[in-house]
C-alpha cells in the first residue's frame, strides 16, 4: 500500500428499506427518514438518508477493502446532496496517508445528483496488513 493508491469504487443501491432500517438502527426517528409526505411538506421529494447510516456506509467501504482485522479509528464526513430511495451512491477512496501500520484515507461518495459525502477514515492495519 502507497500513498495515492485508490480503492476500487463501491456501487450501493439505495432502497426505501436502507434509508428506513438505517434510521430505525441508528434510532433517528426523524419523519424526513421514514414518511414520504412529511418529507414533500418540508421541502424534499422524498425521505432521505440520514448521515448515520452514510457514516456505515463509509466505514464498511475501508472495511471491506482493507480486512475485517483493520480497525477505524476515526470517520469523519461532511454530507452534501441527499440519497433518495432509487439512487445509486458510489463511493470512492484513495490512501492519502501512511504512518507505520496507521492509514488516512480519502472518501468521497457521490449519487446521480452530485456529491452525497466527503471525509477521511483513519484506520489502523494489523502487522503486515496490506490489502
Amino acid at each position: 500500500m502507497n500513498v495515492g493508491d485508490e480503492l476500487p469504487p463501491l456501487a450501493v443501491e439505495i432502497t426505501r428499506t436502507l434509508i428506513v432500517a438505517g434510521a430505525i438502527a441508528s434510532r433517528d426517528y426523524q419523519d424526513v427518514h421514514h414518511d414520504p409526505e412529511l418529507a414533500r411538506r418540508k421541502g424534499s421529494p422524498d425521505i432521505f438518508m440520514n448521515i448515520l447510516t452514510t457514516n456505515g456506509l463509509v466505514g464498511r467501504y475501508v472495511t471491506d477493502h482493507f480486512g475485517p482485522a483493520a480497525v477505524l479509528r476515526k470517520v469523519a464526513i461532511r454530507l452534501g446532496v441527499p440519497n433518495h430511495p432509487g439512487d445509486t451512491l458510489v463511493l470512492s477512496g484513495r490512501v492519502e496517508a501512511l504512518d507505520g501500520p496507521t492509514a488516512v484515507v480519502r472518501v468521497t461518495g457521490d449519487n446521480g445528483i452530485g456529491r452525497h459525502v466527503t471525509g477521511t477514515v483513519t484506520l489502523t492495519l494489523p502487522a503486515g496488513g496490506t490489502p
